[in-house]
Formats: C-alpha cells, sequence, structure tokens
C-alpha cells in the first residue's frame, strides 16, 4: 500500500485534504490525522471492518479499548448513556473542557461496536479542538475512532513524519496539518457517584479537575487506554533518575540525556534533549515524545530522563516516562 501526505496549507489545500479523507473514511479505511494532543489513526467508530484496520495497523491487541471522537455535543447521548444522577456533573465537565484534550467514560450505546470498547460496557469520548479533525468529522457526519498513530506501546507521534515512520505502507493517508500542539494525549476520567476518578492523566489536570467535584482514588474498573505497565517504550531502553549531574553512565556505553533540569558538564552524555530550557511543563508536555524520538534514533545503549515535579502536568509526563522505563 502506498502511503500518501497531504499538506492543508491553504483553504483551497485544506478543501481537498478533507474531501479525501472523507472518501477514504467512507470506504472504511483508516487514515492518520492531527489533533490538539498527538496524531490519531482514525476510522469511523460505527463500522467495525474499518475498525479492525486500526487494530491491524498499530498491532494493537484487541483488548485496549479506543476513544471515540465525536463530531459535535449532540451525539454524546447517541454513543453513551448520560445517568441522571451524573447529568449536572458531565454537562459542567464537558461544557468547561469540550473541545479538548479530555475525555470521559461512560456506559456505551448498543450503536458502538463491542471492538471499539474491547467487549466493555463503557465507551471512552471526547471533542477534539483541533479545526482538521473538526472539518473532517463534520463533512464526515459520524465519529471517529482514534487511537495514537504509532505502532502499539511505541512512542506516540507528534508529526506527520513520525507517523510516516511508523506506518508508512499500512495505511493510505496521513494529513500533515504540522506539530500538534500539545503533545501527550488526553486526560481520561469517569464519574463514580458524583466523584471524579482520574483514569489518565492528561493535559487537563487534577488541580483544574478538582474545582468540577472531589477527586477520587482510581478503582481500576475499566480497561483505558494507555495504561498497560510497559507503554509509549523507545526502542533503547530508558531509565529515570533525580539529577543528570550526579549520574555517572555504565561504562563503556553510550548515553541520551532527557532533561529536566539545566545541565553543568555534559561530557557523560553523548546527546541531551532539554523538554524545556525554561522549565515551563506545557512545553515539556509538547516536547516530550518528539525528544525520546530523537534520542532513541541515536544507536544509543541507554536513554536516561530527570524526574519532574509532580503536580499539573508533570504528574501526566511522569506517568508516561514510568510506563516507557518499564520495559
Amino acid at each position: 500500500m502506498r502511503t500518501q501526505i497531504v499538506f492543508p496549507r491553504t483553504t483551497a489545500e485544506s478543501t481537498d485534504a478533507i474531501a479525501l479523507a472523507v472518501s477514504f473514511l467512507k470506504k472504511g479505511e483508516c487514515i492518520a490525522l492531527p489533533t490538539e494532543t498527538v496524531y490519531g489513526l482514525a476510522a469511523d467508530a460505527l463500522n467495525a471492518e474499518a475498525v479492525a484496520r486500526i487494530f491491524e495497523a498499530k498491532q494493537r491487541p484487541r483488548f485496549d479499548p479506543l476513544i471515540v471522537l465525536l463530531p459535535t455535543r449532540d451525539w454524546l447521548e447517541r454513543i453513551a448513556r448520560v445517568r441522571d444522577a451524573d447529568r449536572q456533573s458531565i454537562e459542567k465537565l464537558t461544557g468547561r473542557f469540550w473541545p479538548g484534550p479530555f475525555t470521559i467514560v461512560l456506559p456505551r450505546r448498543a450503536i458502538v461496536p463491542d471492538i471499539v470498547t474491547a467487549g466493555q460496557e463503557t465507551v471512552a469520548v471526547r471533542m477534539s479542538s483541533h479545526r482538521t479533525v473538526s472539518e473532517i468529522m463534520k463533512a464526515l457526519g459520524l465519529p471517529l475512532a482514534a487511537p495514537s498513530a504509532n505502532r502499539f506501546g511505541r512512542v506516540t507521534p507528534t508529526t506527520a513524519q513520525h507517523v510516516f515512520d511508523e506506518l508508512h505502507g499500512r495505511i493510505p493517508l496521513i494529513i500533515d496539518a504540522g506539530p500538534t500542539t500539545l503533545g501527550i494525549e488526553s486526560t481520561i476520567i469517569a464519574i463514580r457517584e458524583g466523584k471524579i476518578e482520574i483514569l489518565r492523566r492528561g493535559p487537563v489536570t487534577e488541580e483544574q479537575l478538582s474545582n468540577y467535584g472531589e477527586i477520587q482514588k482510581r478503582s481500576a474498573q475499566e480497561i483505558v487506554p494507555g495504561q498497560f505497565p510497559t507503554h509509549y517504550a523507545p526502542k533503547t531502553p530508558l531509565r529515570l533518575i533525580k539529577k543528570a549531574n550526579d549520574f555517572v553512565p555504565p561504562k563503556n556505553q553510550r548515553v541520551g540525556l532527557l532533561a529536566w533540569n539545566l545541565v553543568k558538564t555534559a561530557n557523560q552524555y553523548e546527546e541531551i534533549r532539554h523538554l524545556s530550557k525554561q522549565r515551563h511543563l506545557r512545553d515539556a508536555a509538547a516536547n516530550l515524545f518528539r525528544c525520546l524520538r530523537e534520542l532513541d534514533a541515536l544507536d544509543l545503549d541507554l536513554i536516561v530522563a530527570e524526574q519532574l515535579p509532580e503536580h499539573g502536568l508533570g504528574a501526566a509526563i511522569m506517568d508516561r516516562l514510568r510506563r516507557a522505563a518499564a520495559k
């Protein structure tokens, strides 16, 4: 299969790209497109055969459910059931964080194929704020199943080139609308007895969510995307460290550094990538997967990553790094 990349830079190019994307989606194909979080691999969420192509292209196990992107808010109760007891909380949360990097897990409707939910009785839904994916769904008139556009367990893609490196020859189309802005996957939550349970940390932080309800410790009732012990992993072994300046590399090993702090001496490292030289967590999140991919491409023996403060976005970044290092 030939993989085509299109660049919707002008209005005319955008119109053509949307039309091409919709034509592939209507034929039951899966395509790669940008969201505000990461690049996704999308297919018609209501077409089980099309969704199966996502699993095949990603080599993703069928027990790992997918997030469904909604074209408009009125699709929420066509895809999911909103309990009366939870309605007020859900309306407040979606009113604040939709469209955006916020996913909520709800009881599913029968319209959702089993393959999307991995056989579970719940479905994860969100609305993307990215103009390109929103316009594609508006033209298609259907929701999209859209996990990250990479091989299963590997480093998440934040550019079209990352997608091409992972999936060329496996999908027909990549929409290249430039690097994603947030750089890590959406926050996933559920509502339990009026309380907010964070199932996956992401750009919408615990501190922000606490303004809308009590935060409850996770009970792990559902399997949700990105929560396997090993995930987001580069091919090169990854190890977490506290401070780069104190680390002594193993003898005769070429080591790369993913740095959070300013590095005083760098002689022990072959290459260094700073998540944010100004130590801004939002910049660090946006740069995380790109920096990991760059270090992974250098044929190193080891990558070490400095730990970040675990508040706000730092908690989401550390979640990804721990899973990447679990390998």
